[in-house]
């Protein structure tokens, strides 16, 4: 019997996640779960119908009869034609760990946290809080392309977060460590120590105070606006939904001729993509290249819509049993010719900007606000005072022409970034980066 559907492809991953969480020495959580989900996806006719099942239920690499039909009625009721472009299907070798994290049992991994957390003990510091996840998993891929592969992949990594208080301020120091090649927890006791002495220090530092100025971005903060600001804007379908800034502006000037994005999902950090979770080959994809915006970020179905000359494929991904969504790896702006004195002695005048504590975006706007951990005025091309409470905001496109000088000190921070409720892991950075008339929130620059 003959199946009315174009196209399926069905991604299982197998694995189990370790988590431990302490609160001011206290072990809220450590343990083990284990996970073993398949997506089902059939193109029908018309458009998707999906399905996400327990992986037992899929035998070997192949779509039980059953489960196919199931997804096809789901398909019929799907609004709106769909199209898609497939790509090449290449998996990228996953590089062996350094150090396997789960040769360490739990109640070794534990002991270890707790030491760390006690080196960011320092006086004044009222709350200490340190977690750790490591994920394992296998993914095993195959559509109707005849198309399959199988990989292993492990991510671990853990942040440690600091509270000083004193006189009825209250500040926060926050280090964080993620990898896909093992992380040995056992020699991390600087960072820790790092967050306690920042959240101290900045008991001691002078609220900024907003206004026009120039603006020096650290690689932490200035990868956070290529992440949120731009990376999120070059989305395929953000663009396609007309939820972007950078709609219909590919081959435009949209910054500095000085500033150059890329996504690529090839590095070995935090986002590796060994291949897209549609089964497609990853790729460097030059998002911005000297301020001309050159290529979107792509799923089979975006590029369909918006035209293979958009951009490049491989950059969907999903979590086990979500259906894969355009997403970021490892998003950073291009190393300049600057050097970091070069950079604080061009800004004369302004403020340096370290570190980031959130913030929002609108892509569709094109507006967005940045809270940075902390900052220090530059005065006469040095510098010279602590400040904190200070943010960075202003327009996208409008900023990435305000760049005037990028560094040669890329430095890529991992974390995790969440859409359409899913979460992913990505990593961000840049050099230090130069802004003219940053404008910068708070309550003083003097």
């Amino acid at each position: 019997m003959s199946l009315p559907y174009r196209y399926y492809d069905v991604r299982r991953v197998t694995g189990e996640v370790t988590q431990i969480d302490i609160d001011n020495g206290v072990i809220e959580a450590a343990g083990t779960s284990f996970t073993d989900l398949a997506l089902i996806r059939v193109l029908g006719p018309v458009g998707w119908g999906v399905l996400s099942v327990n992986g037992d239920r899929i035998p070997g690499d192949t779509l039980p009869l059953s489960l196919l039909k199931e997804a096809l009625l789901a398909a019929k009721i799907t609004n709106g034609a769909i199209s898609i472009i497939e790509g090449k299907c290449r998996v990228l070798s996953v590089p062996k760990p350094k150090e396997d994290p789960r040769d360490t049992d739990l109640g070794e991994k534990t002991e270890i946290l707790l030491e760390m957390e006690r080196h960011a003990k320092l006086p004044d510091i009222v709350n200490t809080r340190v977690n750790y996840v490591e994920r394992t998993g296998t993914v095993t891929f195959f559509n109707s392309s005849d198309n399959r592969f199988t990989y292993d992949i492990c991510r671990c990594g853990f942040g440690i977060l600091a509270v000083a208080s004193r006189n009825g301020v209250t500040q926060i120091g926050y280090e964080r460590r993620h990898t896909i090649d093992g992380l040995n927890i056992r020699h991390q006791q600087d960072l820790a120590l790092q967050a306690g002495t920042i959240a101290r220090d900045l008991l001691e530092a002078q609220p900024a105070k907003g206004g026009i100025a120039h603006a020096v971005l650290d690689p932490e903060l200035a990868g956070v606006f290529a992440h949120e600001a731009v990376g999120h804007a070059a989305e395929g379908d953000l663009v396609q939904e007309g939820s972007s800034v950078f709609a219909g502006r590919i081959g435009e000037r949209v910054g500095s001729p000085v500033i150059s994005i890329t996504d690529d999902p090839t590095l070995h950090n935090f986002g590796f993509c060994p291949v897209d979770d549609e089964g497609r080959e990853t790729k460097r994809t030059g998002i911005i290249r000297s301020g001309v915006l050159s290529a979107y970020l792509h799923s089979m179905e975006s590029m369909a819509a918006l035209g293979e000359d958009t951009g490049i494929l491989g950059h969907a991904r999903g979590m086990a049993g979500e259906v894969p969504i355009v997403r970021m790896s490892n998003t950073f702006i291009e190393n300049g010719d600057a050097d970091y004195d070069e950079i604080i002695r061009e800004c004369r005048n302004g403020i340096l900007l370290k570190g980031s504590r959130g913030g929002q975006v609108d892509p569709g706007r094109g507006v967005f606000q940045f809270n940075a951990e902390y900052g220090y005025l530059i005065q006469d091309g040095e510098c010279t005072t602590m400040v904190r409470d200070v943010s960075l905001s202003g327009d996208i496109l409008g900023t990435l022409h305000q760049v005037m000088l990028c560094g040669n000190d890329q430095k890529l921070h991992a974390g995790f970034c969440g859409k359409n409720g899913q979460t992913a892991a990505v990593s961000d950075g840049a050099p230090h980066i130069l802004l003219k008339d940053a404008v910068i929130g708070g309550s003083s620059l003097d």
